[in-house]
């Protein structure tokens, strides 16, 4: 397991997968501050090129910072360029999920010049500061109408939009995070609970993580393609949020996989691959 040392002295560990042509792709894991195992080839999009996957300071492999403070998603962005230089690309694909869109959007805004393609898949949405109404939410719930979960997880999720969650909610409306509730679902939902520092989630957007102004206000002069990938049905990132996200940017394209939720390269990984690995094929002229 390679490691490098982040600017702090702490030392971080990444992943090596695949063995495709081309430079290697960055991958950021959501969660947020989930060890980066959960996303696994990403649908087997390692065949087609070599993933990075960098676990985030405190998770997986990396070890514990002396500084709590420096769970912030903002100074983690400094473990990204160390995570450059230590590679030795003068420009990065960068890939991330769900919350670690944050950390790839403030490292985008920061280093606009080491961008070469940005791929959010699902992303959180926290960074630019949009807002998701509840009935983005129950419209893409809606969706899932026919499940025979359906009815238990729509009533918890009503409790949860209405300002009353519960620990029983949120694991109610499990299912909805999935394109397909099934034993490999579920068999990804028990490892993830085991996989999150909790402590540096809460550090994670912690006062001054973010400046959704300055960051809209960069990523808007941002010359790299963005590819924003959505699930159909996915509550955490619903539909109409993706679409904003995408119209920040000058060259970006909004592609929106039909059945999927949260974690698309699950619910159908040879579309998912199809798509993402088209866009970072892109970048390589082929």
């Amino acid at each position: 397991m390679p490691t490098f040392t982040a600017p702090d002295g702490t030392d971080l560990a990444y992943h090596l997968t695949g063995e495709g042509d081309g430079a290697p792709v960055l991958c950021l894991p959501g969660g947020p501050m989930q060890d980066s195992a959960y996303l696994g080839d990403l649908g087997g999009l390692a065949a087609h090129r070599r993933l990075v996957r960098l676990d985030l300071r405190g998770t997986g492999r990396s070890a514990v910072p002396a500084d709590p403070g420096s769970y912030r998603c903002d100074r983690q962005t400094a473990d990204v360029e160390a995570l450059r230089e230590h590679l030795g690309l003068e420009r990065i694909d960068l890939l991330t999920h769900s919350g670690g869109a944050s950390l790839a959007l403030r490292y985008a805004e920061r280093h606009p010049e080491r961008i070469a393609r940005l791929a959010l898949i699902t992303p959180g949405v926290f960074a630019l500061g949009i807002d998701v109404p509840g009935q983005d939410r129950r419209d893409a719930a809606l969706l899932r109408k026919d499940e025979p979960w359906f009815a238990e997880a729509f009533a918890a999720l009503e409790e949860i939009t209405a300002g009353r969650p519960s620990a029983a909610a949120w694991q109610a409306i499990a299912p909805f995070g999935y394109g397909r509730w099934d034993d490999t679902a579920r068999a990804h939902l028990a490892a993830a609970d085991h996989q999150r520092n909790a402590e540096a989630a809460a550090a994670y957007g912690a006062e001054g993580a973010f400046d959704p102004a300055a960051t809209r206000a960069a990523l808007a002069r941002l010359a790299a393609p963005v590819l924003v990938l959505a699930g159909e049905c996915d509550l955490n990132s619903p539909v109409p949020a993706m679409a904003e996200v995408a119209a920040l940017f000058p060259h970006a394209e909004l592609a929106v996989q039909p059945g999927a939720a949260h974690f698309p390269w699950l619910d159908d990984a040879e579309r998912f691959t199809a798509v993402v690995g088209a866009f970072l094929r892109a970048g390589q002229g082929g």
